[in-house]
């Protein structure tokens, strides 16, 4: 089992570096659960097999030693040497392959659960959700708010809340699912969402705006303008780029690509069932469904509402709408 186990650990070992470098695309929600099937047979085994052996091998010992010890005191010796206490003790210890494997099954175990079924960590590596995320924040994102889901495959087990317009949502992207993107509910199944010369309009109806102080991105040295936007119960801001055309540039093919229609103006879609229509609040510097399409429920991951931490800005830490 030592040699099993040596090459369990190398294999995973050698996974994690080449995920690392950028040599495999790797999967933490699969390695994750494979870990926690992996050391769950050893913690069962160990439970059911190894320990018990263990415990007769010790109890043996203690016998054996017992019996030595009648012989011996029969035969007029008082004074017997060897401390049977520490060898009994060195066979109950687990060997370092169980060590590495059922001893930390409990723990790999908590993380599986918790990040698969209650929160998961993410961090924001670009800058789509400015104002309302910055690159480096490491946010929270309820994974049980939207439903129960089996992990790896994503199957819905168990209904909760449906996504609200407005709703910061982290989604498989569409085009690449091993990717997770994180960009804001507009449009839900059925409706028509038109977004031109870059103003917002969800079925028929314009999504009110005000403006606001003009934003100052220190990564580019440069304002923006900026507005508040409500949609539904939610109220957030959003940047606009005057510098940048209203029309979609580069907009790729997708399923139900035939729902949209693109002008110099920007784009109409009517959003179909089943499927959910996503933008970035800084409008003019994010690659959502206007260029990509649709998400479909299947890509769901959880509602984001929660920084945690962000290492350059302390004051990030906080509730975001």
């Amino acid at each position: 089992m030592s040699a099993l186990t040596a090459l369990l650990l190398t294999a995973f070992i050698g996974y994690t570096g080449a995920w690392y470098l950028g040599m495999v695309q790797g999967n933490f929600a699969l390695l994750l659960m494979m870990a926690t099937l992996v050391t769950g047979v050893y913690w069962i085994a160990e439970k059911l097999v190894f320990l018990p052996q263990r415990k007769k091998a010790a109890e043996q010992l203690q016998v054996e030693h017992n019996a030595r010890r009648a012989a011996l005191q029969q035969q007029g010796f008082s004074q017997i040497e060897g401390d049977v206490d520490a060898a009994r003790q060195k066979l109950l210890a687990q060997p370092w392959w169980l060590d590495w494997t059922a001893g930390l099954f409990p723990v790999i175990l908590a993380v599986f659960v918790l990040r698969s079924f209650l929160f998961e960590p993410f961090k924001i590596p670009s800058g789509s959700m400015i104002p309302t995320l910055r690159v480096g924040d490491l946010i929270l994102v309820n994974k049980f708010h939207y439903g129960i889901r089996l992990p790896v495959f994503n199957t819905k087990l168990i209904a909760n809340n449906d996504p609200e317009r407005g709703d910061v949502m982290v989604f498989r992207y569409p085009p690449q699912p091993s990717l997770d993107y994180i960009k804001r509910v507009v449009g839900l199944p059925g409706d028509e969402v038109a977004y031109l010369n870059k103003s917002l309009t969800v079925n028929g109806q314009s999504v009110p705006k005000a403006a606001q102080p003009e934003f100052f991105d220190s990564d580019s040295m440069r304002y923006t303008k900026q507005f508040r936007e409500t949609i539904g119960s939610r109220s957030y801001n959003t940047l606009n780029d005057d510098e940048r055309p209203a029309f979609i540039p580069g907009a790729t093919e997708f399923p139900f690509n035939d729902n949209c229609r693109y002008s110099v103006e920007g784009v109409v879609c009517k959003v179909p069932q089943g499927h959910y229509f996503l933008m970035g609040d800084n409008r003019d510097n994010s690659l959502d469904s206007r260029y990509w399409g649709f998400v479909p429920e299947a890509n769901i991951v959880g509602r984001a509402f929660f920084v945690w931490m962000n290492f350059g800005d302390l004051g990030r830490i906080g509730a975001f709408e």
